[in-house]
């Protein structure tokens, strides 16, 4: 029996269990999310949650955010069907955070109040970077918001037994409300509290099926990674690099890619960098980075014992008949250790199911509180109305924000159902790396930089990750491509980061060089003594 009928069966069998477990968490998230949105008073409560949360609560939540569906149902399943050249993701992913800790978390922290453009805007023109920044937040945010849409639709597919498209599409549009309910009624003190229940639970269930794999073979490592070897029906090649990265010129160019984009992307995600707004003192936002780096760091060890558990217990032909990108190895890893046809299976299948999905409600909420702040703070308050705006206006334009981000996301989700999500999340580093990144840094380390530089760098850097991504083999032209059954693609790599990242780096230089705009020295003299300091930030 195939692992999806298998599941499903699993699934109808213990259908109340599994509908109990989810509903709990729903609820009890539902719950937190109304008890802070009673706390939420004014813009500061919404955007930055107050700026009350301590370094370790911070910490815990910045985790929360970066944990997401990618990273628990996206690594599994790629270290399942590509071992070694799958656990690269896990090495990028937990890489990028030196990058995040050492270049951004500190200085931006100090500079802004609520969102990137705060910084930019310091010492630019207003209107145009916020616009670019608020632009280049919401896309980004968008391109990581269809991972988790087609993760939330496998995962409670594979429970429910729905094999119809209309019902997947119809699942993607239940986490879409959910997320829609978190952020316009619990703002950043909700979406956080959220964030940190899910890190537990995530670290928890994660602990676990990680102890009980390695107990199937007596804490041998060596035992699991050759009888996952053996099962993979690559043998060796399964334990060294080349399998998914190696066959070609083009795949090792495109591995090069996603290291690049992997390890830049993060200090640019708009999601990671508000969270550094929520907590009183730069000495904080250093400490969160500290916990969230140990917390990080343990879980992505984990997923050693996650993918290549998958790939020793379950032959690659299930998790692939199962979800083509291997999006459910995690789940049906669960099912199988603890027995196919037990009660003990199914659950675990329940519970590990219903951590992936708090896991990828909280990370929503937090993506969709990012940009729909960028859309309200920079573009409605900043630019429409001039900065005339009060607070009470500019939360109702974030909440009504939400809900067209929410609608955009979930019928983008419904199209990406089937691809991996932790490639589609490397493509929202790449968008990130390309717009944000440069951005960022030539504003904080650069004193000629200028208004122009950075509306170059955003829009040009951003343009040309999008339309390479357009037309890549992840938009058309494969079998696991978002329209399988078109073929425009006419850039090879899945991942444009080797292009677009170096472009939006230039971009930003040379758009600076042929500004005939003064640099504000004064300005980025101050922005220097704020950025290392803290004095004067809020």
């Amino acid at each position: 029996m195939a692992p999806a009928v298998l599941a499903a069966s699993e699934a109808s069998e213990h259908r109340p269990l599994i509908i109990s477990l989810f509903a709990a968490f729903v609820v009890a998230t539902l719950f937190i999310t109304v008890w802070a949105g009673r706390q939420t008073k004014d813009a500061a409560d919404f955007y930055a949650g107050g700026r009350q949360f301590t370094g370790f609560q911070n910490g815990l939540a910045v985790s929360g955010d970066y944990m997401s569906a990618a990273s628990f149902l996206g690594i599994a399943g790629a270290i399942a069907l590509f071992g070694y050249d799958g656990f690269l993701y896990s090495i990028g992913f937990l890489v990028a955070w030196l990058v995040a800790l050492l270049l951004v978390a500190e200085p931006l922290r100090n500079s802004g109040r609520y969102t990137m453009g705060d910084v930019l805007a310091y010492r630019m023109r207003q209107r145009p970077v916020r616009t670019a920044a608020g632009t280049s937040t919401i896309v980004v945010s968008i391109f990581y918001l269809l991972a988790q849409m087609a993760g939330a639709g496998v995962l409670v597919s594979l429970l429910l037994g729905i094999t119809s498209d209309s019902g997947k599409v119809l699942i993607v549009a239940l986490v879409g409300v959910l997320m829609i309910l978190y952020v316009t009624i619990g703002g950043m003190k909700g979406t956080t509290w959220v964030q940190m229940v899910k890190a537990v639970l995530l670290i928890g269930g994660t602990l676990l099926i990680t102890f009980l794999v390695l107990l199937k073979f007596d804490f041998n490592i060596s035992d699991l990674l050759g009888s996952a070897a053996e099962n993979s029906g690559q043998g060796a090649a399964f334990l060294e690099p080349g399998l998914k990265y190696g066959a070609t010129a083009t795949s090792k160019i495109d591995f090069i890619s996603l290291g690049i984009a992997l390890v830049l992307g993060t200090a640019g995600l708009p999601h990671i960098l508000i969270r550094f707004y929520t907590v009183p003192t730069a000495k904080a936002a250093r400490k969160s980075v500290n916990w969230a780096i140990g917390i990080i760091g343990g879980f992505y060890l984990m997923t050693i014992a996650l993918g290549f558990g998958a790939a020793a217990l379950i032959s690659p032909e299930e998790i692939v008949a199962s979800n083509k990108a291997g999006n459910t190895a995690a789940p049906l890893l669960a099912l199988h250790i603890g027995g196919v046809d037990s009660t003990w299976g199914a659950i675990l299948l329940a519970t590990i199911s219903a951590v992936a999905f708090a896991t990828i409600l909280a990370v929503v909420a937090g993506l969709t509180l990012a940009s729909s702040s960028s859309f309200a703070h920079d573009i409605y308050a900043n630019v429409i109305k001039k900065g005339r705006a009060t607070e009470k206006q500019e939360v109702r334009a974030a909440r009504w924000a939400t809900v067209a981000i929410g609608v955009v996301s979930i019928g983008l989700g419904a199209l990406a159902r089937d691809l991996n999500v932790a490639g589609l999340v490397a493509l929202a580093f790449a968008v990130a790396a390309s717009a944000n990144l440069p951005t960022i840094l030539y504003s904080l380390f650069w004193k000629r930089f200028t208004t122009r530089g950075a509306l170059w760098s955003i829009y040009g850097g951003l343009t040309t990750a999008v339309v390479l991504v357009l037309f890549s083999p992840v938009v058309s032209g494969k079998a696991t491509s978002m329209f399988p059954d078109a073929d425009f693609h006419w850039f090879p790599l899945e991942n444009p980061g080797i292009i677009s990242i170096p472009v939006g780096f230039l971009l930003g230089w040379l758009g600076t060089l042929l500004s005939k705009e003064p640099a504000d020295q004064g300005k980025y003299a101050e922005l220097e003594v704020r950025s290392l300091t803290g004095t004067g930030a809020h």
